[in-house]
């Protein structure tokens, strides 16, 4: 039996009945195509988000970042980051360099207060305000701008908005947590007893000193060294947690006075100038005369200054996604200094280049231009564990979905089962005629390869279709009030989607692979069919 003959005659089975298409024939390859179809579909979904949302990061977030540690230690602030930014700006490679600030903050919004997460924007950087201007709400809100000026103006995110119900030109108050750090050490120091009763004998032995033993004449003072010793107990007391604001202030007065003494090292002794002694009395008085109650009356007072809110205009929104972290606003360098209480500093140094995926192969050119204490990541470090989490979704989701075209190929089996035993008597006469296992194998072989080649390439096809039309049929989901793919969840208001034509073949060959193998099993059994057997019955 020819091939073309066993072609022929798989094609025979398909449709038995010289009808248009059979049932069974439209079941099993239906079966197929659906499986095949949510396969495409859903990867593409999925290469699509991660695409779009790696899109949005890097519109934001630092490619690589710089940051200082002193001794290999905690992070600390950057003062003259100036210099450093000129000199990255000079690598080939950068686009832009600018100074990262990153930090959480309180809002308070007609008496609603919750913890919010702010990004600085250097509004000067055009290459930093062109990637939060691509991430924009401009549909829901037009007017948006990312162009914030120096101060007071900021740009928040759509989920914000639409819990909020803000719209442009409303007025936020941010509160800084360095204020709440602030007034727990104050409310703490207020538990605690004054000074001069906490460390009694150093106070006394302190005061004996300026009172009998201080005393100037037109030259001023010299200290040996015994009394120098009495004087510096004041560090010990300046050195301990929870002290008064006021009574610190009062030390360290103090203890300035102490070192602009001039030392000489011949004769060991300290020379305190004209003026010295009613300077450090000034301090001294504020520790001794005050109160306990008013001392506290005035560390409450000053609290006045530390909680003041910062008032600032919402002048754009971007869109937000619930799939990603993403700070909850954008605020202008200068408000997230302010609110990170890091002064002129800064918290790291950001690097924009030119091929956002090359950050790894990009950070040799930069280290021999910093020294040991500096500390470099990329973007994929500080986001690993989120595309960590999106490659094992994407792994779940073959797995799983994978399993819907292994059942449509079992049933695909099923369906070939009963096709052998309905031709059990044509088996039976091919075998007579000659016909050899392998021939009888191959036609049904080939009859679960046409199945499996047509319900994958369907699938395939009709995927793609779906993938392309998806905006109309979100469309057509919302206006039957059906919305799975809510733009709040995913920060688009069109579901992303790339189509990889290579996997798309993959999905396409796996499918019609294991229709083949289900088909081989049925063949197997009809080929091994005792012909006698099958012929008895004619």
């Amino acid at each position: 039996m020819k091939k073309s003959f066993s072609l022929m005659l798989a094609w025979r089975y398909l449709n038995p009945r010289r009808a248009w298409i059979s049932s069974i024939t439209m079941i099993s390859v239906l079966g197929v195509l659906l499986g095949v179809l949510v396969l495409v579909v859903v990867m593409a979904v999925y290469a699509g988000l991660e695409r779009e949302q790696k899109r949005r990061l890097l519109g934001f977030s630092p490619h690589i970042l710089l940051q200082y540690s002193e001794g290999g230690g905690r992070l600390t602030t950057i003062e003259n980051w100036g210099a450093v930014i000129e000199r990255m700006k000079s690598v080939p490679g950068v686009v832009t360099a600018y100074p990262h600030v990153e930090d959480n903050a309180v809002l308070d919004s007609e008496d609603m207060q919750r913890p919010v997460s702010y990004q600085g924007l250097e509004t000067n950087d055009p290459v930093q305000l062109k990637g939060v201007e691509d991430m924009l709400d401009l549909e829901n809100y037009p007017g948006s701008t990312a162009d914030m000026g120096l101060d007071a103006r900021v740009v928040v995110s759509s989920i914000m908005a639409a819990q909020y119900q803000w719209k442009l030109g409303d007025k936020i108050n941010l509160y800084s947590t360095r204020n709440f750090q602030q007034l727990l050490r104050a409310y703490k120091s207020t538990d605690q007893p004054v000074v001069r009763e906490r460390f009694a004998e150093k106070i006394k032995a302190v005061g004996e000193l300026v009172d009998k033993q201080w005393l100037e004449n037109d030259e001023g003072f010299t200290m040996n060294r015994e009394m120098i010793d009495v004087l510096n107990q004041l560090y010990d007391i300046e050195q301990t947690a929870d002290l008064r604001g006021n009574e610190h202030d009062a030390l360290l007065g103090m203890l300035a006075v102490v070192d602009a003494a001039t030392l000489d090292k011949e004769k060991d002794t300290f020379h305190f100038a004209v003026g010295a002694k009613e300077e450090f009395s000034l301090h001294w008085k504020k520790i001794l005369d005050r109160s306990q109650d008013e001392l506290d009356a005035q560390v409450l007072k000053n609290l006045k200054d530390i909680v003041l809110p910062r008032e600032v205009e919402i002048v754009g929104v971007f869109q937000a996604s619930q799939m990603v972290k993403m700070p909850d606003l954008f605020v202008p360098l200068s408000l997230a200094q302010g609110l990170s209480g890091l002064g002129e500093g800064i918290q790291g140094v950001a690097l924009r280049i030119e091929d956002a995926y090359l950050a790894d192969q990009f950070i040799p050119k930069i280290l021999p231009l910093m020294d040991q204490h500096w500390y470099v990541s990329t973007w994929a470090d500080q986001y690993a564990q989120f595309f960590s989490l999106i490659s094992q979704q994407r792994v779940m989701m073959y797995f799983v979905l994978s399993f819907i075209v292994l059942i449509s190929a079992f049933s695909m089996m099923a369906v070939m089962f009963t096709v052998t035993i309905q031709k059990k008597r044509e088996i039976g006469v091919m075998k007579a005629l000659g016909a050899t296992p392998w021939q009888i194998m191959r036609v049904f072989l080939y009859q679960g390869s046409i199945l499996g080649v047509a319900g994958s390439a369907l699938g395939v096809f009709l995927g793609r279709m779906v993938v392309y039309f998806r905006g109309s049929l979100q469309e057509v989901f919302r206006h039957m009030g059906f919305d799975p793919f809510s733009s709040r969840l995913t920060g688009f208001d069109t579901l992303p989607a790339f189509m990889d034509w290579r996997e798309q073949i993959f999905i396409g060959c796996m499918g019609m692979l294991l229709c083949m193998f289900a088909s081989l099993v049925p063949a197997f059994f009809a080929a091994r069919s005792d012909a006698a057997k099958s012929l008895r019955s004619i």
